[in-house]
């Protein structure tokens, strides 16, 4: 049997390997077959190795896409499906109006605000539009038959197989797709940062009337509040990533070295799924898709490695709008007056009447009229507020991520950087074969220089823009307008010159941090607030991210397996700088006790030993983790930071400061009381495993999950919820996801290891639902099969040819 599997699959890639290595006179006949498939339809190749990871061959691009869609259906289809409802604003019809929205593709609190924006898309052709336009502003040829070819090979399946996942098997809104569809799924991804996160108050901004405008005439905005709201919602991403280049001096081969650890949600929509990628000849690519998405987003190839951390840079811009004092829905620029585009959508809702909502846009973009629903933008008879989102038209992701699947080279990777400049909200880091390694912020942002945001802030921008990084302008000044750099794609954002980016460095981390402290030795400086601040404090996963790799690079000889062990340290930075002296002020405390914010006495003598025996690791096995992570959450929400440390931040020592706990903090105390009170209250003793009380539950099967919340600066980011009642931290809705540590020893084949946290399938019948899931409990990884003879080496090894049957 195993020699029959051998064969077929030589055969195949035989027939591949001639098809795709055609001679230049054959190549334009080889275009039009992509753009017009023939009469037996797309089709391709799929060996499935350990753990479900599917290894697709294609003839081309569109076949390529053909196998991703199908593949990702046996795996995710009620996942898709779902995504799919959100995309053509049907959930209200399927799920009810007020019902919380997915989550996954916009920050929309219900799926009524959800479905009037994406319906909005949806009828004024936004996708379409972009599709038209030719690349590199649009997609290529190669990306436009990867989404074609995705769709289809969606729909084969869901024609050719049954559901079995409970969540959507039998439902009417599991339906076949189009490029279209696919397409939309790539522009939300991109402004999720942006338009995605103000859905709600697009979808219900209105006109004052002149009732409403007597009172809201003179009101402004609170300066100080809408900044930090600011800070708050970009802030705090929902998403996040540690990742490591380091370069080829630090090792042990002189060849580079990158280790991935993006952290993103366990369920849902924005979930990474795996795969290899291969058109003999002209692409071999392995790693984790975004969902729903043709190319692989992070991964390796036989050259190069790299991976995305979340940035800080704001990727949107508001303008005030100064208002025709006789309509609210007109204003002007340079005096001449505009007419607001009234965009009027309407949502079947199930069991209800259709509801028809507005929304008003600009030239800037849609209005909005808050950052949350604390802080509100005022729309009045003389000032309205409008977004301004580069990245709601920004379809280039797919070509900035196949560039990267095609590089030789860190070199190469900028050059797709370049040429595509379509990365919405994240930094790139890699490393190659040669040794080199690469940070870039070279991400789609708003063109807002330091001397515009001087030039044409509001008054409210003046405190805005410094302190958070999002501009106010000034949009009835024609001269404020955002303008062009010559090497950008488009008008109205930065061309990849101004792009902080360090090259070659011995090493180069990113902890969701500024660009700034990518490299402690070598600091990044002269970019715009817009990308973020320069000499501010960091946060503690930032600062034990660097002190591990920098130590790592200084120690030198470094091989795939130093990285392994770097992800699984799970070493507590917050921890080593406070636990002993909390230890001690514990010891300290008259009759070992403490008052909690109840007004409770609580006896804490015994926390006092299990935070000093603690090794200050979130492992499983870890005693006294949990009752630390339970008195330090505890402990930022009683202390303000200016007063958390005896040694304040210096710019100069911004690796090791701030440092020293304030132990005579009002409400230190008190925090470990209320850790105290709480785990005994729960049955938890104080010094319980960190396993015993931190797990997922998969198909009855309780996983210990090591790890620990970014707050306390641990690398492996696990933020469970808590449900004391359940038994502790019962389940994993955010954190470590498609693990890779990838390197080269000389062979044709790099040397990769790879780990996706929450198993390939969201199917709980499926075998590879929790396979993964069990690794990473034990803190072990998958072997990349990349090569060939790897991939026919597997003992797993199943092979499934499949076609679009017309």
């Amino acid at each position: 049997m195993r020699s029959r599997l051998r064969r077929l699959v030589l055969g195949a890639t035989a027939l591949f390997t001639a098809a795709s290595a055609l001679p230049a006179a054959a190549a334009p006949s080889q275009a039009r077959a992509e753009q017009h498939p023939s009469h037996d339809g797309m089709s391709a190749v799929i060996r499935y190795t350990e753990y479900g990871i599917p290894h697709i061959l294609a003839k081309n691009y569109a076949d390529l896409g053909f196998g991703t869609g199908w593949a990702q259906a046996a795996d995710e289809v009620c996942t898709l499906a779902d995504g799919f409802v959100t995309l053509r604003g049907e959930r209200s019809r399927y799920f009810g109006a007020g019902t919380a929205a997915d989550g996954a593709l916009s920050g929309a609190r219900t799926n009524l605000a959800s479905d009037l924006y994406f319906r909005g898309v949806r009828e004024t052709r936004t996708v379409e539009k972009v599709l038209a336009e030719p690349a590199p502003a649009g997609p290529s040829r190669e990306v436009r038959g990867m989404m074609r070819g995705w769709a289809a090979g969606y729909n084969a399946w869901l024609k050719k197989n049954r559901i079995t996942d409970p969540a959507c098997a039998g439902a009417s809104w599991v339906r076949p797709v189009t490029e279209v569809d696919v397409a939309a799924r790539g522009l939300a991804i991109a402004a999720i940062s942006g338009e995605g996160r103000f859905v709600d108050t697009i979808t219900t901004v209105r006109p004052p009337t002149p009732a409403t405008s007597t009172g809201a005439r003179t009101a402004r905005p609170d300066a100080k509040a809408v900044a930090k709201a600011a800070d708050e919602l970009w802030g705090d991403p929902g998403m996040g990533s540690n990742a490591v280049a380091f370069r080829g001096d630090t090792t042990a081969n002189g060849s580079g070295l990158l280790l991935g650890n993006p952290h993103y949600p366990w369920q849902g929509g924005r979930r990474f799924w795996q795969s290899q990628q291969t058109i003999p000849g002209e692409l071999n690519v392995s790693g984790g898709s975004l969902l729903g998405t043709p190319a692989v987003s992070i991964g390796f190839n036989a050259h190069v490695a790299w991976s995305h951390t979340v940035s800080t840079g704001v990727p949107a811009s508001i303008h005030r709008l100064t208002l025709d004092p006789a309509d609210p829905t007109t204003y002007l620029v340079d005096g001449r007056p505009e007419r607001m585009k009234k965009r009027t959508v309407t949502v079947a809702v199930k069991d209800g009447t259709p509801v028809t909502g507005t929304q008003w846009w600009t030239r800037y973009g849609p209005v909005v009229t808050s950052l949350n629903s604390q802080v509100p933008l005022p729309w009045t008879a003389t000032t309205a507020y409008a977004l301004y989102d580069p990245n709601a038209a920004n379809l280039r992701f797919a070509d900035t991520s196949l560039g990267f699947s095609k590089a030789r080279s860190t070199d190469d990777v900028l050059a797709s950087l370049a040429r595509h400049q379509g990365i919405p909200w994240v930094n790139t880091l890699a490393a190659d074969r040669a040794g080199h390694s690469l940070y870039t912020q070279s991400q789609v942002l708003p063109r807002i220089t330091d001397e515009l945001a001087e030039r044409c802030s509001t008054e409210l921008g003046r405190t805005t823009y410094p302190a958070s990084g999002i501009a106010v302008l000034d949009g009835s000044r024609g001269d404020c307008a955002l303008g062009s750099d010559p090497d950008a794609v488009e008008p109205g954002i930065f061309g990849p010159a101004r792009m902080p980016t360090l090259k070659d460095a011995p090493y180069a981390e990113n902890s969701n941090g500024t660009a700034w402290m990518t490299n402690a030795e070598r600091p990044i400086t002269g970019y715009e607030r817009v990308f973020g601040t320069v000499g501010t404090q960091l946060g503690l996963r930032t600062r034990g991210g660097i002190e591990d790799v920098a130590a790592m690079a200084d120690r030198g000889g470094l091989t795939v397996r130093d990285l392994q062990r770097q992800q699984f340290a799970n070493r507590v930075p917050a921890g080593d700088l406070a636990a002993g002296d909390v230890a001690r002020a514990c010891a300290a405390l008259p009759g070992g006790t403490a008052t909690g914010s109840d007004g409770k006495a609580v006896d804490v003598s015994e926390a006092c030993g299990v935070l000093k025996a603690w090794d200050r690791t979130m492992d499983t096995g870890s005693r006294g983790a949990l009752l630390f992570d339970r008195f330090w959450r505890k402990l930022e929400r009683a202390v303000p930071e200016d007063r958390l440390w005896k040694v304040p931040f210096s710019a100069a020592d911004p690796v090791r400061t701030p440092n020293t706990l304030n132990t005579d903090a009002p409400g230190l105390a008190g925090a470990l009381a209320d850790a105290v009170a709480e785990l005994r209250g729960a049955g938890i003793a104080l010094d319980a495993p960190l396993g015993a009380h931190q797990f997922v539950v998969r198909g009855g099967e309780r996983l210990p999950v090591p790890g620990g919340a970014g707050q306390l600066g641990v690398w492996n980011v696990i933020q469970p919820t808590w449900d004391a009642a359940g038994g502790g931290y019962t389940e994993v809705p955010f954190g470590s996801s498609h693990l890779q540590a990838v390197g080269w020893d000389g062979g044709r084949c790099p040397v990769a290891r790879t780990l996706l946290t929450y198993s390939q399938s969201s199917n709980p019948k499926s075998p590879h639902f929790a396979d993964q899931t069990r690794l990473f409990s034990g803190e072990k990884w998958v072997t990349s099969r990349f090569c060939e003879k790897d991939i026919l080496s597997s003992p797993k090894l199943r092979v499934v040819r499949v076609h679009e049957h017309r």
